[in-house]
């Protein structure tokens, strides 16, 4: 098992250096692959993939992704709104032309997987649009899967203190505090010999350290947000696209949370 694990994270690690190296289009189809996938691993755990609300979900999440394309990926600030509306809109509509057919409770399952998976995810690809984008997407992975290993490798040292004892408990408050910290470093050592192809100063790079370590405390949150789901639903995994892993949820579950974070961040602080 830990083999597979091994060799499935060694091919994803690959495959993202390869992809986000590229960016561009290629990074957005690939970016939208996943967040429909994921999208139908999460309605596939809300009995929701095979209705015409997951229809309209995955219709609804590439017209979010054509609105990154081009110029109007500026005006998404503007129009998050409108496209939140239309989204809205969309569902409400359907429930009443199908009533009784849909629940009020799948229509808010419906948008809430489109923002959860859809949404947050897409940050991956704006974060890597942006100037310096290059080098501040890294920010995510280490902020999510480098948190995640240091956080094992500490708490399995030293973890004595559950953090989440009924939602998690193999993490402790130690492996956390691990996993921060451990972030941080990964982050300046990153930001301290790439600064001059970023053209950052001493002060941006310990800027580029804490906000890694924000991104490192909101991984966890993500990681623990998707387990308390598969535990709602009584479900060990959300797919097995990922040998070893399981599906692009349990994979990508602390990526979703870490990538707006870090766009937010980078964008307004660096």
């Amino acid at each position: 098992m830990f083999r597979t694990r091994l060799i499935s994270g060694i091919i994803l690690v690959i495959l993202a250096l390869v992809f986000i190296i590229i960016g561009g289009p290629l990074l957005w189809a690939v970016s939208l692959a996943i967040s429909l996938m994921g999208l139908m691993e999460l309605y596939r755990v809300f009995q929701i993939h095979k209705t015409m609300l997951g229809v309209l979900g995955y219709i609804l999440v590439a017209f979010y992704y054509v609105l990154l394309l081009g110029e109007n990926m500026g005006k998404l600030h503007i129009n998050g709104m409108l496209y939140l509306m239309i989204v809205m809109m969309t569902f409400l509509l359907t429930m009443v032309w199908k009533y009784p057919r849909y629940h009020s409770n799948q229509v808010m399952q419906a948008v809430f997987g489109i923002f959860y998976v859809g949404v947050m995810f897409s940050f991956l690809y704006q974060t890597r649009m942006l100037v310096n984008g290059t080098y501040t997407v890294w920010l995510i992975f280490i902020s999510s899967w480098g948190c995640d290993t240091c956080a094992y490798c500490v708490g399995k040292l030293i973890g004595k203190h559950k953090m989440s004892p009924v939602l998690s408990p193999k993490k402790s408050v130690e492996g956390a505090i691990g996993g921060v910290l451990g972030t941080m470093l990964l982050t300046y050592i990153y930001a301290s010999v790439f600064s001059a192809q970023m053209g950052i100063t001493q002060t941006n790079v310990w800027m580029l350290s804490l906000i890694s370590a924000v991104g490192a405390l909101i991984s966890m949150v993500g990681d623990l947000t998707a387990s308390a789901m598969k535990r709602n639903y009584d479900v060990k995994d959300y797919g097995k696209l990922i040998p070893g892993h399981g599906g692009i949820l349990d994979r990508f579950d602390s990526v979703i949370f870490t990538a707006p974070v870090i766009y937010f961040m980078a964008y307004y602080f660096v």
